[in-house]
């Protein structure tokens, strides 16, 4: 891996209020992801399944983590399954855990090879009443592959038909968004990577570059940096291609008088950054390409405001469409007539912003967080309005990520990435 080792007391802590919500005499099994093929022997970059990174810290394929914190024997209330390494596996793909080493990542002591899993998981189930199964719940979620997690469930209920089946994903929906002290860092440290990255492409913008030239950028700070790549695909898009949410072609030149929006984040440690910056492409703002971003920035400092424990997700947007549509009457996109008849269900302000303002982040983008629970301290959110202009030729978001704090304002884990219009152009210039 290319990050520093993470302390294993995340994890043991992770666990230990995992399993604090279990039913009595129960039994949670966790599975790495696939390694996905593409065609012939080619496959894509291993990405763990972050539950089981987020209980063990194990970021290797194959590795199974079962959890019983009633079982009669001590040993087995914590145990790791590995795919054996030996001589052969070492020279063709590199090193994999050991046993040792899985010990010291996580905090478990027994560490099994997966050849024994049958073995151990038949003796385990005579002891246990409920099995605790993972499936993916998150509400953006849309998946059409059947993972190795739906492969291993499929086999353990026609294997233990008997058994009452439970849910992970609630627990892990809850436990995963209020993010640990070890796992701010972790986000401050990608966030840090983005702000080299975005510091460096300022200074390489200018009327003439390529799209992909800047993405080219951006990747070269963030793997010097430790991070293996974006945290989500990244968005370049000058000009008009910034009125596309998720234009991702990145393959357009940047013209002299355009605007550039750049939604990119680096990765560190599979925990996710998410910035989104405009800037010119030659350096100054327009009168108006200013006036429209300051409203932006706005929109973004009063919203960050409301990100406090206690708020509802759905009550925040609500209360962000209103900032937003004084804005837009401010710059003359809406009149009071277009908002004294607009439709309660698509705002008039929706023409110009018509995505959410915030989402969780974490070791997933659009991290774990039930959004009709109110927000909670150490939540980690994004706070990212924009308004988009076809007709002018331009669009702006602007974006930082934020902690939600017990008391007072959120602290912005993004607060040394520049973002006040005067900064940009000077620092271009």
């Amino acid at each position: 891996m290319k990050y520093d080792p993470i302390n294993s007391s995340l994890f043991i802590k992770n666990r230990k209020n995992f399993m604090a919500q279990m039913k009595p005499n129960s039994i949670a099994v966790f599975n790495s992801n696939d390694i996905y093929p593409v065609s012939a022997d080619s496959t894509l970059p291993f990405e763990q399944h972050r539950d089981i990174f987020y209980l063990s810290g194990v970021d290797q394929e194959e590795s199974i983590l079962v959890l019983f914190p009633e079982c009669p024997k001590p040993q087995f209330r914590e145990i790791l399954f590995l795919r054996e390494t030996n001589e052969h596996i070492a020279v063709w793909e590199g090193e994999k855990l050991t046993k040792e080493k899985a010990y010291t990542s996580s905090g478990i002591k027994t560490v099994f090879w997966l050849q024994d899993l049958e073995k151990i998981m038949f003796e385990l189930m005579s002891y246990a009443e409920t099995i605790y199964i993972n499936t993916n719940e998150h509400y953006r979620a849309n998946v059409e592959t059947e993972t190795r997690e739906d492969r291993f469930t499929k086999w353990l209920r026609e294997k233990y038909p008997a058994h009452s089946v439970a849910k992970s994903n609630p627990i892990l929906q809850r436990l995963r968004s209020v993010k640990d002290s070890i796992e701010l860092n972790l986000i401050q440290s990608a966030c840090d990577i983005t702000e080299k990255g975005f510091r460096r492409v300022l200074g390489f913008v200018k009327p003439g570059v390529w799209e992909y030239e800047i993405e080219a950028e951006y990747i070269h700070e963030f793997v010097r940096n430790r991070s293996k790549k974006f945290a989500y695909t990244p968005i370049i898009a000058s000009g008009n291609n910034a009125n596309v949410l998720h234009y991702i072609e990145n393959n357009q030149q940047c013209k002299s008088g355009d605007l550039i929006l750049m939604d990119v984040g680096a990765e560190y440690a599979n925990y996710s950054s998410d910035m989104t910056r405009t800037i010119p492409v030659s350096g100054r703002f327009s009168d108006r390409q200013k006036e429209v971003y300051n409203a932006v920035n706005k929109v973004k400092n009063e919203a960050t405001k409301m990100l406090v424990p206690g708020t509802i997700w759905a009550d925040y947007h609500i209360e962000v469409g209103k900032i937003m549509t004084s804005e837009l009457l401010g710059l003359g996109l809406l009149d009071k007539a277009d908002v004294q008849s607009e439709d309660p269900n698509w705002p008039a302000y929706k023409k110009y912003f018509m995505h959410g303002t915030s989402h969780h982040m974490g070791l997933d983008t659009h991290d774990y967080g039930l959004l009709h629970e109110p927000m909670k301290a150490n939540m980690v959110f994004t706070v990212e309005p924009g308004i988009y202009l076809p007709k002018e030729g331009f669009g702006i978001r602007l974006e930082d990520d934020v902690v939600v704090q017990e008391n007072g304002n959120p602290f912005n884990l993004m607060r040394n990435i520049p973002i006040e219009a005067d900064e940009i152009e000077e620092l271009m210039n």
